[in-house]
């Protein structure tokens, strides 16, 4: 490494923001000591790394570069304003520490600075996904910080505790522009690591991230408020404060310790139910969730955490009466891996989805030794245990059983009153999708619109993912198609009771009435099932007459939906007022029993049956 001193004053600040990536780091400097402007100051912010970072830093004897150790991960803007805060020089540039500059960049940037005097930054071309380049900005990503040099000012960039996201336009270069232009120099003279721990990767939820990856990653403790470039706006300091802000229940004397193993999928405050009822909860908690698979420090408080590290010590001291390991396929090693190591713990494994998926990933052994081993199982629908019975043959006597949908909504959710409805306001027919329209081809809604039913598409993210569906269906039901950003638990009642009837999965079952047929389709219950009838909506639903669909029986036994043949059928339903005013009321008066607090009672009472087997 180079040792070259530092004769003048430097021109320009170099900020190294780094976390954990000791590999790439040497390989960083070396690209900054390679440049052809040497009057450059670098300050490395060792955001709470755990690695090896801080000696490969402490090794560097350049005196142009120092080093900061943030004793804790305080995220990218916080270790940026220290950085900010402790250089002096007029000009600032960032070197991530995954990231490479070209001998010419630090150069080419600051000739460009000082040529325009109306520019307040300047950008180059950069290298990307290890052999493809873009002259300037990448098309859907903001302008990458290791491409960008800019003017010091007053400037902050937004930090943790105000909003995590991957758009460094709003962390910081929108807060730039009302000082000048932003100019490109039109060289690559850059490169962005494609790497997958990227940090916009752990963010995104289409690249595999999310809040709860990210919780992860970082060791976050704090609710969040998350908004990814993709994805829906998530406020967990506001939506979860009056859960967080109530003292713990104390423990009942007949209270059960349960320690939760997994991840809470959808839903997650939903297990404080427990805790109202003198339960006391432990989390431990699977190491990759997805971004849907809630994990702790769960931001509604109450849930005392078991650190993955010793897990098994602390699981001896603390003595819980049950373990409840739960939910998706994403978790089924994790669990499997504590199962396998239980210290006589009694075990319950409650599987939501998807069985099939299992198979594909190559984690089947592991989720028939779950239910095979298990103290005590939980179907999420009663075809599911029958489908199972019929792949692992007599599973259904080798434990207790129980049969409780996996994520369902908490009761509080459900206390705001109903809208008028659009319906009657405008004399048209207005249905709703939340979530995916699964089912719903552009044809489809094609002839949704033919017979005068509109459609309301809820979900910014799920928008995105169904982007290329989007203007196929405004062409063929233009006017019928209507968008909306994603709704949080809150106010499912306020705006989803707006409309006439929502949408449940819309398949044609092939099983013909054989179990072992069913796929999963056949065997779910979507998780908008609670959605939809928090606001008192009914389930619409293809009509699968002689299959085994889990939906159908469901919604026949309570009276919850309609079914239909084709769209002219579900027209003329749509259109019995008396039959949509009686549907509606129905789901109205059960929808108590789509909450997780309606069942406490009967997990808890299964959770004593294992118990004392």
């Amino acid at each position: 490494m180079s040792t070259t001193a530092q004769a003048t004053p430097a021109r320009v600040a170099v900020l190294m923001p780094t976390y954990n990536q000791a590999p790439f780091i040497l390989r960083a400097l070396d690209s900054l000591f390679a440049q052809t402007l040497l009057e450059w100051e670098l300050l490395v912010v060792d955001d709470g790394s755990t690695d090896a970072t801080p000696a490969l830093i402490a090794s560097i004897t350049d005196p142009r570069v120092r080093q900061v150790r943030l004793e804790q991960n305080r995220g990218l803007g916080a270790a940026l304003n220290v950085a900010l805060d402790q250089t002096s020089a007029p000009v600032i540039a960032y070197l991530p520490s995954d990231d490479v500059f070209y001998a010419d960049h630090l150069a080419s940037l600051l000739q460009l600075l000082e040529d325009r005097a109306d520019a307040v930054l300047t950008y180059s071309g950069v290298r990307h996904h290890y052999n493809r380049n873009a002259s300037g900005q990448l098309e859907g990503y903001s302008l990458q910080l290791v491409q960008v040099m800019h003017r010091r000012g007053a400037e902050r960039w937004i930090e943790r505790e105000e909003l995590v996201t991957d758009d460094l336009d709003r962390m910081m270069w929108a807060k730039l522009r009302g000082r000048g232009e932003f100019v490109g120099t039109g060289e690559i003279t850059c490169e962005w690591v494609d790497h997958p721990a990227q940090r916009h990767k752990v963010i995104q939820e289409s690249a595999g991230g999310g809040i709860n990856p990210y919780r992860v990653r970082y060791g976050i403790t704090q609710p969040l408020r998350f908004h990814s470039s993709v994805g829906n706006v998530i406020d967990e300091i506001e939506r979860y404060r009056p859960f967080r802000e109530r003292p713990d229940t104390p423990l009942a004397p007949d209270g059960l310790k349960i320690l939760l193993v997994g991840e809470l999928a959808y839903n997650a405050d939903r297990v404080l139910a427990l805790e109202e009822r003198g339960h006391k909860l432990y989390g431990l908690w699977t190491p990759e969730p997805a971004w849907f698979n809630s994990v702790g420090p769960l931001p509604f408080g109450h849930v005392e955490e078991v650190p993955r590290i010793g897990w098994r010590d602390t699981v001896k001291r603390i003595q819980p009466d049950v373990i409840y390991a739960l939910l998706n396929w994403q978790t089924v090693a994790f669990c499997h891996a504590v199962l396998a190591d239980n210290p006589g713990i009694p075990f319950v494994w409650h599987f939501k989805e998807g069985p099939f998926i299992c198979l594909e990933k190559g984690l089947w052994p592991q989720l028939v030794e779950l239910y095979t081993r298990a103290d005590g199982q939980i179907f999420s629908s009663p075809e599911m245990r029958d489908w199972f019975d019929t792949v692992v043959p007599g599973l259904s006597n080798r434990a207790p059983a129980l049969v409780l949908d996996g994520d369902l909504p908490k009761r509080d959710w459900f206390n705001a009153p109903r809208s008028r409805r659009i319906s009657e306001q405008d004399g048209q027919i207005h249905t709703v999708v939340p979530g995916r329209p699964i089912g719903l081809h552009p044809h489809t809604v094609g002839e949704l619109a033919q017979q005068g039913i509109h459609l309301h598409f809820y979900g910014d993210f799920t928008q995105g993912l169904w982007r290329t569906w989007i203007p196929k269906v405004q062409q063929v039901a233009e006017g019928f198609l209507h968008l909306h950003p994603n709704v949080d638990q809150e106010r499912w009642t306020q705006e989803f009771s707006q409309y006439d009837a929502g949408w449940l999965h819309f398949f044609k079952s092939e099983n013909a009435g054989n179990i072992r047929r069913a796929n999963w389709d056949d065997l779910n219950y979507p998780a908008r099932i609670g959605t939809l009838a928090a606001a008192g909506l009914p389930m619409l639903q293809g009509d699968n007459r002689g299959a085994i669909v889990a939906t159908q029986t469901l919604a026949r036994e309570y009276n919850l939906g309609l079914f239909f043949k084709n769209m002219e059928d579900l027209g003329a339903q749509l259109r019995d007022q008396q039959r949509i005013f009686e549907l509606r009321e129905s789901v109205w008066r059960q929808r108590d029993r789509f909450t997780f607090d309606y069942h406490v009672d009967d997990l808890i009472g299964f959770f004593r049956q294992v118990v004392v087997q």
